[in-house]
Order: structure tokens, then C-alpha cells, then sequence
């Protein structure tokens, strides 16, 4: 285990949207809005086991101190593009956002992980971090992983998936004995871990299919609710196309040069519940078949190294929702909200490094 994490506070935190969102808008100069009647991000916390605290400093802890750094997902690849709604999606929300038109979105890739400078491994978890902005002010952000279905289903079991991940000093790596412990007691886990074994990694970025693995609630226009998860689907997938390997940056430069290419596009689709569909567990994926509703075309048209002004500095609270959608009884989310903030207030006021992934290194061959 790393001991170069600093001592942090371990009390319960004050994490409330208003001081997330704040710390948003000054460091990025991005219009924070929240969605109508979120609750208080660190709701969640049972004081007396875990807080936003000791949740980040586990990352730390893991994998070492980046400062600067996402504490999970640290490398990763600015975007931005647009989303141009088909108007479907207006059938199950009243967000401004999913009404027909077009809207800008400032989105980011990543790898999963606190390693900013960690070599490209096609098995890591990939991530699509996006901020939907509607004209109006309206926000939506939403941060989605290459995987059919989440290894836990509360943030307790995150946390002791983490424990159970801790390396040993001397071989550096994992002690078997403590995740098949952790397994023992978490068959939930392990059903989750048999999915996503059964559902190998796409190519690279541009053809993954990224889901928002929690569910939450759509109202409409009506005032009708119903559950709802999505999913970016790949407009162009390439099945054939072997996975890449060899230099530490593999995955990000194929992403470069392929949008210097053209854009790169994925349907956003919205997969709506029916009765009885669990929303409370992102481990359990919701029986097939389900209706999707295709409610427009997420494009990428460039991409940047990270810097001050984009995608680097945004929070994409998951959390941070637009009038029309609202968070489940899925306890992940209020946790990831709390996390995530902890993490952000933290790399805010640390020194900044520069990138591993250089967007202009890929361009000019070197």
C-alpha cells in the first residue's frame, strides 16, 4: 500500500449541492445548475463506517497521490461536439434538453483507475464523462463505463471491493485471500463480475458502447414518472478491428487520430422499465427485451488535451440533473455525488501536471 496520501479529516463531511457547484463555477467558469429537488449528496454516509473522506483517501491510498488528479479515472482526453435530440426522449421527460434541437456538450474520456500517467490496457474500464447545456441554462451530466452492468450494488461493497484490492507491500499485488473473502460475502459480485466477463471490451473508444449503469426516474410533461437507464451506442462500430497494443497511449492516440478523421457518433438511447425492474442495484441488468427510445445523436468533433477551461475542471456529478429527471433509490449515485465533490474540492487547490495524453504529440506523428 502507498503511504504517501496525506492524513485527511475522516469526520462526516458538509457536502451539499450549493458548495459543489460553486466550486464548479469558479474554477471553470461553467454556468453550474442543478436539477430541481436533488437531495443532499452526502446522504448516504452512515457516519460512523464512511464518509467522502475515507472513500477518496482509499483511492489515494491504492494507487498513490496524483495531485491534481480525478482520484479515480485520473488520465483521460477532453471533448467537445453536440447532441441533437430527435425529440423522442420528450415522451418520458419534460428536460429542455431532450426536446428536439441541438445543444452543445463538453464531454471527456477516460480510463479508470488514479494513475494519470498508468499505460493503455484494452481490459481497463473506459469512461464517457458528458455535459449536456441547454440554452436556457439547463444542465445534465452524466458519467458512463463500458460495462453491461456495475461490480456493486451499494457504496459499502465499493468500498470493501477496495479494501479487498489493497496490495500486498511485498509482492504488490493483491492477497487472493482477501478478495475471495469479499466475494464470499457478495454474491451479488460475483454475478455481476460473470457479466461483464461474457461482454469483452470493443476496439477502442469510438466503437464502446457506454451506459449509465443506475436508474432514475423520468417525469414527463404529463406529470407521469417511469425508470429509465441509457446508453451511447457507437454509430459506426468496428467489430473486426483488432484491439490495440504496444505504446502506453495506444487506446487515447487511436482516438485522436480518429477523430481527426471526422466526428464520431453514438445514438443516446433510453431504455425505459417495465413494473417490477429493479432500481435500487446497478449489478442487475433489466431483462431483454426492454423499449428503447432513440432520443438523439451525441457527436464528438474535437478533442483536446487536458487544460484549464475544459473538461478537465468539470465535476460530471451524476447528480446534476435537469427538470424531468430525478435520482432513484439507487444509493450509488448520492455516493459518487459526495465522492466526486471531495475529490474535486481536493484537486482544485493542488498544483496541476501536465497531461500523459498530448493531443498534439499524436498530430504531429512524434
Amino acid at each position: 500500500m502507498s503511504n504517501d496520501a496525506e492524513p485527511r479529516d475522516t469526520s462526516s463531511p458538509t457536502i451539499n449541492r450549493r458548495h459543489a457547484l460553486v466550486g464548479l463555477a469558479a474554477a471553470t467558469g461553467v454556468a453550474a445548475v442543478g436539477g430541481a429537488g436533488v437531495a443532499e449528496a452526502s446522504g448516504w454516509f452512515d457516519t460512523q463506517r464512511l464518509t467522502s473522506s475515507r472513500f477518496t483517501d482509499r483511492f489515494e491510498q491504492l494507487y498513490g497521490r496524483h495531485d491534481g488528479f480525478r482520484r479515480n479515472h485520473a488520465k483521460g482526453l477532453a471533448a467537445t461536439g453536440t447532441f441533437a435530440s430527435s425529440g423522442a426522449g420528450a415522451e418520458v421527460s419534460k428536460a429542455a434538453i431532450l426536446g428536439r434541437g441541438t445543444v452543445p456538450v463538453v464531454a471527456r474520456f477516460s480510463m479508470s483507475g488514479s494513475v494519470p500517467d498508468a499505460a493503455d490496457q484494452p481490459g481497463t474500464v473506459r469512461g464517457l464523462g458528458i455535459l449536456f447545456e441547454h440554452p436556457d441554462g439547463d444542465q445534465w451530466r452524466t458519467a458512463m463505463v463500458n460495462l453491461p452492468v456495475f461490480p456493486d450494488s451499494t457504496p459499502q461493497g465499493f468500498y470493501d471491493r477496495l479494501l479487498a484490492s489493497v496490495p500486498d507491500p511485498a509482492t504488490g499485488k493483491p492477497v487472493p485471500s482477501a478478495m475471495s473473502a469479499f466475494l464470499a460475502k457478495h454474491p451479488e459480485t460475483v454475478a455481476a463480475m460473470a457479466a461483464i466477463r461474457a461482454s469483452p471490451p470493443s476496439t477502442g473508444f469510438a466503437d464502446s458502447t457506454f451506459r449509465g449503469l443506475n436508474a432514475f426516474l423520468a417525469t414527463n410533461a404529463a406529470g407521469a414518472t417511469v425508470p429509465i437507464r441509457w446508453a451511447a451506442v457507437p454509430v459506426d462500430p468496428i467489430a473486426s478491428a483488432p484491439l490495440p497494443t504496444g505504446p502506453p497511449d495506444a487506446l487515447f492516440d487511436a482516438l485522436i487520430e480518429r477523430v481527426e478523421r471526422g466526428p464520431v457518433s453514438w445514438r443516446l438511447l433510453l431504455t425505459v422499465a417495465q413494473p417490477g425492474d429493479p432500481t435500487h442495484d446497478a449489478t442487475l441488468a433489466w431483462p431483454a427485451p426492454r423499449r428503447t427510445i432513440d432520443a438523439g445523436l451525441i457527436t464528438i468533433d474535437a478533442v483536446a488535451t487536458e487544460a484549464p477551461g475544459n473538461a478537465r475542471d468539470v465535476n460530471f456529478d451524476p447528480l446534476i440533473l435537469p427538470a424531468g429527471l430525478g435520482a432513484s433509490d439507487d444509493p450509488l449515485p448520492r455516493a459518487r455525488s459526495a465522492v466526486y465533490a471531495r475529490s474535486f474540492e481536493r484537486r482544485s487547490r493542488e498544483p496541476k501536471s501536465p497531461s500523459r495524453v498530448d493531443v498534439a504529440e499524436v498530430n504531429h506523428g512524434h
